[in-house]
């Protein structure tokens, strides 16, 4: 449904017929982290993301997994290979 509290006109999850479902029932406005991401709207009372309605909690445990400004990238892990197999493996 459309939001008609905060983000009005925009398509929301937590509505429904009675109003904003959402604890609070309105949307929290960005945290710093969020600065730079291409999910962020503004809006005549300020800055809200569009994926998520309370962004703090997307960053309590490190970063925001809808965040399109960081990247995730993991270490490439050296595997340790046994001599012996290597070795058994190369007379093939």
């Amino acid at each position: 449904m459309r939001c008609t509290t905060i983000r009005e006109g925009m398509e929301c999850a937590f509505m429904t017929a009675k109003g904003c479902g959402y604890k609070g029932g309105v949307c929290h406005e960005i945290v710093e982290q969020c600065k730079g991401c291409s999910r962020t709207v503004e809006v005549s009372s300020g800055w809200y993301c569009a994926a998520c309605p309370e962004p703090d909690t997307k960053w309590k445990h490190g970063n925001c997994n809808l965040a399109t400004h960081v990247s995730n990238s993991m270490a490439e892990s050296t595997q340790k290979i046994n001599p012996l197999k290597a070795s058994k493996r190369s007379r093939k």
